[in-house]
């Protein structure tokens, strides 16, 4: 079974802070701090979420993002993990968002369970919410257990 786990801040109603026409750059800049402070609260909450699996070994190797795509009014991101040992494992993996620039837009945390030996099974990593522009995902973090 794959699921993703929730990852949420209670500050990501700051992420939809809109651009004001008219607005002071001393506007702009507060509004920018409070989009970098929420995303900062939701990877680390993310990283949480990681820290919490016992047991588990590095796996990022076994695992791959695929292209993002527009879903709604989320960004998602096709994942695979492929499993290389003799006994069926599962996947945690932390999967961050980023713009063409590098930045960190969002990061959520994935399950993909009862991956068979020497088989591969994917996994959808869907953002916490609606992402502009260009967005890249990447595998943060993978753990197998």
């Amino acid at each position: 079974m794959t699921r993703a786990l929730a990852v949420s801040a209670t500050v990501l109603l700051a992420l939809t802070v809109p651009t004001v026409t008219g607005c002071t750059e001393e506007d702009q800049q507060k509004a920018e701090d409070i989009v970098s402070s929420a995303t900062a609260a939701v990877a680390s909450a993310a990283q949480e979420k990681m820290n919490q699996v016992k047991g588990g070994v590095n796996a990022t190797g076994d695992v791959k993002a695929g292209p993002t795509k527009a879903e709604g009014d989320r960004t998602t991101a096709e994942i695979t993990a492929t499993n290389p040992r003799d006994k069926n494992a599962d996947y945690t993996i932390m999967v961050n968002f980023r713009d063409s620039d590098g930045n960190l837009l969002d990061a959520v945390v994935l399950n993909i369970d009862g991956v068979e030996p020497g088989k591969s099974k994917t996994g959808t990593a869907r953002s916490n919410r609606t992402l502009a522009g260009d967005t890249k995902a990447e595998v943060a973090q993978a753990l197998r257990h």
